[in-house]
């Protein structure tokens, strides 16, 4: 009798090192989102997020100022300037004047050029052109530099898309929009779902079996096979292009799970105690909000993670539903969509939104998830 109980499974590892790689599997790509939404352009673009804590090495290609910009000194003709000021400020490592040999001369000597002149480049990054002669044409040297510089942390990225007046990208018009969809449409289900599920599990009425029957059936409907209808139904009434029109598009997509949750919850209550409030003369209605409700906290929390992030990360609904006055939606998640295309190389400014975006549903998540597991489970067990 080897599975007898008390006995611990000989594949309790394995269930442990698969927990591990699930949270490290979500864990990861959170931290380098919230990690890259603190870094420059730069540093983005020259090392991973990984590597945010050390010095970066970048190989940059710099011109000097332009001929026309050169000063007689002593009778020699010199031009002088920085190679940082176009980029972030570091330390120069090494550096060339031929794409063959950028790592030819170090900080401090001085490159000899085929025209006679003469190039020095200093580890703060300034440098000195020198000729005996006037110098000519029209674009300056061109160097090879590998610098060296710090890591680098901002708050610019949040700054710019939250509070920057001049950023028609900004995120907090389309985050307040988001709300005003989520929080609705996770109260309304919750508040229906309730009732209905109390009257499911505690009231005999005819056909309450094959309401039952009928709940689990809609769990397995597609939702993609509802929209165009509920779309054609809500234009004729008028509410296809608001905030009622997704509130009510998300109340009807996440009644099913409500229900059924709630109903296995509550059948689970004891017995007696409906019963004796029953015998106290307390109505249905009484019953329902004074006992009923206290004691499906759990699983009233637990629909409550389901239905906000599922409506807080929506696209598809909100972009059916919800339609502003230029075509678009303004929810989060469309706004990043549209930044992908118009800011696809400005990898600093799009994991700052998708942080934004993601901040809300993880305090969601983290405060209420005590009650999601005991809300999942009711039901299962007698």
């Amino acid at each position: 009798m080897d599975n007898i109980a008390g006995t611990k499974s000989g594949l309790t590892w394995a269930v442990h090192l698969s927990v591990i790689f699930l949270v490290l599997l979500w864990l990861f790509p959170t931290i380098g989102l919230f990690v890259s939404s603190f870094r420059t352009a730069d540093q983005i673009s020259a090392t991973g997020w990984w590597k945010a804590l050390f010095p970066t090495e970048q190989n940059l290609v710099v011109r000097a100022a332009e001929p026309s910009a050169q000063v007689l000194r002593d009778g020699v003709y010199m031009i002088e300037g920085n190679v940082f000021e176009d980029f972030s400020v570091g330390v120069i490592a090494h550096w060339g004047v031929s794409s063959r040999e950028i790592s030819a001369y170090q900080p401090g000597e001085t490159a000899e050029l085929r025209d006679g002149s003469s190039v020095t480049l200093e580890a703060d990054g300034s440098y000195r052109v020198e000729s005996a002669e006037e110098m000519s044409g029209s674009r300056g040297q061109r160097i090879f530099v590998t610098a060296t510089t710090p890591p680098e942390f901002t708050l610019g990225n949040y700054e710019f898309m939250l509070f920057d007046p001049q950023n028609s990208e900004g995120m907090t018009k389309a985050f307040f929009s988001t709300l005003t969809v989520t929080i609705p449409a996770t109260i309304i289900p919750i508040l229906i779902a309730a009732f209905a599920a109390y009257a499911l599990a505690w009231m005999e009425f005819p056909g309450r079996a094959l309401l039952i029957a009928c709940v689990v059936g809609l769990l397995v409907v597609p939702l993609q096979l509802a929209l165009i209808p509920l779309l054609k139904f809500h234009n004729a009434i008028g509410i296809g292009k608001g905030y009622l029109g997704v509130w009510l598009a998300h109340t009807g997509f996440g009644l099913p799970l409500a229900i059924y949750l709630l109903r296995n919850y509550m059948v689970g209550l004891p017995r007696d105690i409906i019963e004796n409030a029953k015998v106290d003369g307390a109505t249905d209605f009484q019953i329902f909000v004074k006992i009923i409700l206290p004691l499906s906290f759990p699983a009233l929390a637990s629909f409550a993670i389901f239905q906000f992030l599922w409506t807080w990360n929506d696209l598809l609904v909100a972009m059916v539903f919800l339609i502003d006055s230029s075509g678009r939606t303004t929810v989060m998640t469309r706004q990043i969509v549209e930044m992908l295309g118009t800011r696809g190389g400005d990898w600093e400014i799009l994991a700052t939104a998708a942080f934004i975006s993601m901040a809300v549903p993880i305090v969601v998540f983290f405060a209420l998830q005590r009650y999601l597991v005991r809300g999942l489970l009711a039901g299962s067990v007698k």
